[in-house]
């Protein structure tokens, strides 16, 4: 059985601020987070009928990431880049994603906290 090769997508450099940490003034105030998302597909069959249809529709994936962290209030960055994962996993022509929440001055000295995790979809 031959393996399809998957295509990637990328959503690169999502701005978003949101309630995100575990310390009492992290929780007061929305902070900036940013996040990669890069969407495995099978991108053969848009490539040739260049018809959105055949494809990953990646502005309504970042619409539904955009709204859910804009509204979330995550202790973990890790639980927030899962619930994304998720989301993403939820286009049936998603068979894989990895997402990365970078959290910007979470360290004295460290541009920034970065988390990035890989999922499948399942089947």
């Amino acid at each position: 059985m031959n393996e399809i090769t998957l295509d990637k997508i990328h959503i690169r450099e999502l701005h978003i601020r949101c309630i995100v940490g575990i310390y009492p003034e992290e929780r007061r105030e929305k902070q900036d987070v940013i996040i990669n998302i890069t969407l495995h597909s099978d991108l053969s069959v848009p490539g040739k009928t260049d018809q959105i249809e055949d494809t990953v529709d990646y502005k309504v994936i970042k619409k539904n990431v955009l709204a859910m962290v804009q509204q979330s209030s995550f202790f973990l960055i890790e639980k927030m880049a899962d619930e994304i994962a998720q989301l993403a996993l939820a286009d049936e022509k998603v068979r894989q994603v990895d997402v990365s929440v970078d959290k910007p001055g979470a360290l004295r000295f460290a541009k920034s906290v970065a988390v990035e995790i890989s999922r499948k979809a399942n089947g």
